[in-house]
């Protein structure tokens, strides 16, 4: 199930938080999500200066230039209606680490003027009335309420795009589309930090013509994590390399993700993994049972069986438009 959280009544408009992943890797994926929420009668505002979640810098331990990028987010944002975001993984920065950023616990404007030397608390020479820091200081105090107050209005406005077409919009899909077999990626940042659960698999499950079959270990991370596939290559590789082996056991003809990123990286593996005499890379149980053997769900795994992969509203707006 979905995270418990207060979802707002149908809005009349929202805002769209592109991500960095869908303006340059999947357009059409960001295309279809904003044609998916306007077809139920939404309007959709694209603030022309967004940029970056700031989630790079953030997981590289970069926290002040972190704080620029997403400060710089603050402003573009300014009424209040739902942001929607789709992706799991710029969703979670937006709503659960941007208010963290500007945490006034974590702000350090300065010495403590009343503390310093020269004069007891209160008297002219020691009170921060006499210290010419202290006018400073305090604007850089109520500067960092100001942000944090911001921040935190910011993230509990943020809704990945599937739970809000599911909880907000409540949208019932039609199926125009041909038969097919589909199995989901769930990312890690939807599931754990969003608590994003189903979102996703319901909205697929209103397709009459698609079987969703089951993901092995699903829930195993795709070895993407952003920075973490190239500061640790070697172990993100074997982690997608056993994905994709997941993959090719489901039996699936589409692979259907909610971030960009997951997506980008199982999909580039499956393209590149070495098809040698027609035999697909399976590893472990799949392995074992060999390429053309049932699998969990009592389906052959063909071998070098090729496998769409698709983001989530790409894939649910062809299958309602019947393309």
């Amino acid at each position: 199930m979905t995270s418990a959280r207060p979802y707002p009544p149908k809005p009349a408009e929202v805002y769209f938080f592109g991500t960095c992943l869908v303006d340059l890797i999947y357009p059409e994926a960001g295309l279809a999500a904003v044609e998916l929420i306007e077809r139920e009668g939404v309007r959709v505002i694209y603030p022309q200066g967004q940029t970056c979640c700031g989630q790079p810098a953030f997981n590289s331990g970069y926290v002040r230039e972190a704080r620029e990028v997403a400060r710089a987010q603050l402003a573009l944002f300014p009424k209040p209606i739902p942001i929607v975001v789709p992706s799991g993984s710029c969703g979670a920065m937006l709503r659960v680490h941007t208010p963290k950023l500007f945490d006034p616990e974590g702000f350090e404007p300065g010495g403590e003027p009343d503390s310093e030397p020269g004069g007891e608390p209160g008297s002219e020479s020691g009170s921060a009335a006499a210290d010419p820091s202290f006018g400073a200081a305090a604007a850089e105090r109520a500067q960092a309420r100001a942000e944090a107050s911001q921040a935190r209005a910011l993230g509990a406005r943020v809704f990945e795009w599937s739970e809000f077409m599911l909880h907000v919009l409540r949208v019932s899909l039609s199926d125009r589309g041909a038969p097919c077999r589909v199995t989901y990626h769930p990312s890690c940042h939807l599931l754990r930090e969003l608590g994003v659960t189903d979102a996703p698999q319901r909205l697929l499950g209103q397709l009459r013509q698609v079987e969703l079959v089951p993901l092995p270990a699903a829930e195993q991370c795709c070895g993407f994590g952003g920075t973490f596939s190239v500061k640790h290559g070697e172990i993100s590789a074997a982690m997608v390399a056993d994905k994709c082996a997941a993959v090719r056991e489901s039996g699936a003809d589409v692979l259907v993700s909610g971030d960009a990123g997951c997506l980008m990286n199982i999909a580039g593996a499956l393209d590149k993994a070495p098809l040698r005499s027609g035999a697909s890379p399976l590893r472990g149980a799949a392995a074992l049972r060999g390429a053309g053997a049932p699998n969990a769900a009592g389906r052959p795994v063909h071998a070098g069986k090729p496998v769409r992969a698709l983001p989530l509203a790409q894939f649910l707006k062809e299958r309602v438009d019947g393309t």
